[in-house]
């Protein structure tokens, strides 16, 4: 029997009315301002805050790939409450939203897990996870049907970001990929603070370099929860000759809720080949 991994945050994150979630995705996606990209999206990073808070700042991000067929959708979040080394895959069956049932692309996850030996299959890691959840209603609605690949990362250094974004690269080679990073910025700090921080994560998110992020991630001068899954997105991104970076838009908590003396980060970025 296939494992059917249930909704943990419909009604409370996202609605979970099916009709209304559906709604409200596409009414951001009406919202923000037509973009013509050249090219084909690869990589995108998005928020994973309540869709509220950052759901305007995501449809940036989604609204471009609307329409479009991948073989597959990789999306890579950061662990919130599970503690292990690695990387974990949730390599069968599926996720369940209110807009559906979306399937594991199992061959893939079977081929990226002999791949690299930091990426092991840890159930436990995605039952409670947040990050990749809430990606999936955009994905679905942007989309329609697709398979899709969960992967949480319980370590975010810059050794294990590289070998993700390898085997990930090598994983799918020869087929159309999406890979979605997903993350917020700082937390917490007040506006000005947080936008000062911020700008430097942008920086690097807006020139595609993965190696800057991550340095600065780990001397503290950017702080974001979801750093190595960004890091993943630009660095398998590039290896996909996707190296045309586009920084789409950036709010953050007290943009939205007028509560200026602790916010949390957004942003929305794609890469293109």
């Amino acid at each position: 029997m296939k494992t059917l991994r249930k909704s943990v945050i419909a009604g409370s994150w996202y609605p979970g009315n099916p009709s209304i979630l559906k709604r409200d995705i596409v009414n951001y996606f009406n919202s923000v301002p037509e973009l013509k990209l050249q090219g084909e999206v690869v990589g995108l990073i998005a928020p994973h805050a309540g869709y509220i808070y950052s759901g305007q700042v995501a449809a940036h991000a989604y609204q471009l790939i609307r329409g479009q067929h991948y073989d597959a959708v990789i999306v890579v979040g950061p662990s919130h409450r599970a503690a292990f080394h690695g990387v974990s895959v949730f390599s069968k069956g599926g996720f369940e939203t209110p807009l559906g049932i979306i399937s594991i692309a199992e061959e893939l996850a079977e081929k990226i897990k002999n791949l690299s030996e930091i990426i092991a299959d840890i159930p436990g890691a995605h039952l409670q996870e947040h990050s990749v959840e809430i990606q999936l209603p955009f994905l679905q609605v942007a989309l329609g049907d697709f398979s899709f690949l969960p992967l949480v990362m319980g370590d975010q250094d810059a050794d294990t970001c590289r070998q993700l974004a390898a085997a990930i690269y090598e994983a799918t080679r020869g087929k159309k990929i999406l890979i979605v990073g997903s993350s917020d910025l700082s937390h917490f700090y007040n506006y000005n603070t947080a936008k000062k921080m911020d700008a430097v994560a942008l920086e690097y998110l807006k020139n595609g370099d993965a190696d800057g992020l991550l340095q600065s991630l780990e001397n503290g001068e950017v702080e974001a929860c979801g750093g190595g899954p960004m890091a993943v997105t630009i660095l398998a991104a590039r290896m996909m000759k996707a190296d045309k970076a586009h920084l789409l838009k950036y709010a953050n908590s007290g943009d939205v809720t007028g509560d200026k003396n602790s916010v949390v980060g957004y942003a929305a970025a794609v890469y293109c080949r």
